[in-house]
């Protein structure tokens, strides 16, 4: 198929490669901001330096504390999502009955603190972060090389992402946390702490945007920017998938992924805006978003 439209067969399978990567992350991270928006209803703009935080831990963890890579994975999303979980108990809190903005508000500034810091401390070039020596080399698949870190993090990516899916649609905390969002008077009536599982929530929710930077960090510098680079991408993947639908975010992170890489073969002056292309298109269509439900 790529012979006839012209181009070679691995020039096509790389950009889907790449595609694949890149919806990877864009699914980890629009699950988090869905799992938080949809059941905390909090637009959540510090997403994108949590996930730069994630990418941090790991970093300073190996050059100042010998923390491999492995215990990275583990541990990064555990110190990103404790810090999460202070800016909930102490700010977000007051917000939940609140208008959307006062979130999207409180958690830009968040954001512009967080990076600001990191700017001042670290500067805006990256910083090397080396892939784990197991992951290392690669496949010769015959139409294309296959790099053993890249399929790696799509495997991992798609993991946690049905993973996370089904705890919330098929197990009883899943259920908990959805009737704590839409009663959760009832809920704490029958003996649930409804605040602590909302704290636990946005935790999980941070969680995710640490555990995508730690992925990242072999593949793409330590930066300081990188997650304000990636935030508007990923903020249009969920509201094409539909603000709050955790199927919509998964599918849609990985669909527009595809979508871009392809872009890059047949259009490349399009790919950094065919997102915001279909962005567009879908909310004319169907504002909901792809998954979302109608008001």
């Amino acid at each position: 198929m790529a012979e006839l439209l012209g181009f070679p067969p691995q020039v096509l399978f790389g950009q889907l490669l790449i595609g694949l990567i890149n919806g990877s992350f864009y699914a980890l991270l629009s699950l988090g901001l869905a799992i938080i928006f949809g059941l905390l209803n909090i637009i959540n703009f510090a997403h994108g330096a949590q996930y730069m935080l994630g990418a941090f831990v790991a970093w300073l963890g190996l050059n100042f504390l010998g923390v491999n890579y492995w215990v990275s994975l583990l541990l990064a999303p555990l110190v990103v999502a404790a810090i999460g979980i202070a800016l909930e108990k102490t700010m977000l809190r007051r917000l939940y009955k609140e208008d959307h903005l006062y979130g999207l508000l409180l958690t830009f500034g968040l954001a512009l603190i967080i990076e600001g810091s990191f700017i001042h401390f670290f500067g805006v070039s990256g910083q090397p972060y080396s892939v784990p020596q197991a992951l290392t080399g690669g496949n010769n698949l015959g139409f294309m090389f296959l790099p053993t870190y890249r399929a790696w993090i799509i495997v991992a990516s798609l993991i946690i992402c049905f993973g996370t899916w089904y705890m919330i649609e098929r197990t009883k905390l899943g259920s908990y946390l959805r009737a704590g969002t839409e009663n959760p008077q009832l809920l704490q009536a029958f003996g649930i702490n409804v605040p602590l599982l909302i704290t636990l929530t946005y935790g999980y929710g941070v969680a995710l945007a640490a555990f995508a930077g730690v992925l990242a960090a072999p593949i793409y510098s330590v930066s300081p920017v990188m997650g304000s680079n990636l935030l508007i991408v990923v903020f249009a993947v969920v509201v094409i998938g539909g603000m709050g639908s955790i199927m919509g975010a998964i599918v849609t992170g990985l669909l527009m992924g595809l979508i871009e890489g392809l872009t890059k073969v047949f259009y490349p002056e399009a790919s950094t805006t065919v997102i915001f292309l279909v962005m567009i298109i879908v909310l004319l269509v169907r504002p909901a978003g792809l998954f979302g439900k109608e008001a």
